[in-house]
């Protein structure tokens, strides 16, 4: 806590891991050869990510990092890159039973990737590895959902149900998977403030097919199953947000040619545009605007996090941008 007993900050717990980044000429069919480009290594999951992306929007935000990593070189790399970033890193576990979690990520340039992961340390992260007496946020951010075995089996609904106990805001995101988990998240939805989510998991929660014309039907069926402050769902071509002030959508921007180097990380800057919006009180539209702004910023460098910037400067980049039309 605070000097005054006030919290204050967004703390992002789960998924720490190192990305290994492979640029490859294209996606090979079962049994042929594709080419790597380049390789790069570069931090990876929801707690790097996202609070790194917190951080570089703003600098004198209290942002608060929390999971487990190994004892080994990967995870001396997250802890020292956070640090090094303004990242408090005193809940970021080290087990010594498990290596750090890591992604080979095999991207297209400028097009779309795939992902093959470890779980490691990450997946042995649990309830029982937060002090929530302790944290000093006002916000807890919790993924992702799907890659975390112990917060998947019950911890996650633990944890965010005791952090809304405290007074903590919770919000949840996930990964992409084509599977029947998803109904396993169900159940933590009535103590999550904040689902931040794309238009695939979106649709995979509520059982509704993610056209642009069912985004506010899903966003809806969503705050039923009991989302309790707002519902916010991206995608390539827009953005959305539902909370007790209505429905509200938003084009994203139409980027000129060149300007996408990578997609790794867009979700998670985005995630991190809607959080820093949450935390400063900004209302429905410039929560979208924030969010979306720090995705397309984002897309300019190959790694996760390497784009991100001030939110003046992510402004003055996409300030000639003209935004999408949208027909929901």
């Amino acid at each position: 806590m605070t000097e005054n007993g006030k919290r204050q900050g967004i703390a992002v717990f789960g998924n720490a891991l190192v990305d290994k980044i492979n640029v490859v000429e294209r996606y090979p069919a079962c049994g042929e050869l594709a080419k790597i480009r380049t390789t790069s290594v570069s931090l990876g999951g929801a707690v790097p990510n996202v609070a790194i992306d917190l951080k570089r929007i703003c600098p004198s935000l209290p942002v608060f990092a929390g999971g487990r990593v190994g004892k080994d070189e990967d995870g001396a790399l997250i802890r020292r890159t956070l640090e090094d970033e303004g990242v408090d890193t005193a809940a970021l576990l080290v087990d010594e039973a498990h290596g750090t979690s890591f992604t080979q990520v095999m991207s297209i340039e400028g097009g779309q990737r795939t992902f093959f992961t470890y779980a490691g340390a990450s997946a042995a992260f649990g309830a029982e590895d937060v002090d929530l007496d302790a944290l000093p946020a006002s916000i807890l951010h919790l993924g992702y959902f799907l890659l975390l075995d112990k917060i998947d089996a019950g911890d996650g609904e633990l944890l965010l149900r005791e952090a809304q106990k405290r007074g903590i805001l919770t919000s949840i995101d996930l990964v992409s998977e084509s599977s029947e988990r998803y109904k396993d998240v169900l159940r933590c939805l009535p103590y999550t403030d904040y689902l931040i989510v794309n238009e695939y998991e979106a649709g995979q929660l509520a059982g509704i097919e993610p056209t642009n014309e069912n985004l506010e039907k899903i966003c809806r069926c969503l705050r039923e199953l009991g989302v309790g402050r707002g519902v916010i769902i991206h995608k390539p071509d827009a953005s959305v947000i539902l909370r007790e002030s209505g429905f509200t959508a938003l084009g994203s921007f139409e980027l000129p040619e060149g300007f996408i180097q990578g997609t790794t990380g867009a979700g998670d800057a985005f995630c991190a545009g809607a959080l820093f919006a949450i935390a400063e009180g900004y209302g429905d539209r410039e929560i979208l605007e924030i969010a979306s702004t720090a995705a397309a910023v984002s897309l300019r460098a190959q790694g996760a996090t390497e784009a991100l910037c001030s939110l003046e400067e992510m402004k003055k980049i996409c300030q000639n941008f003209e935004r999408k039309q949208l027909c929901l």
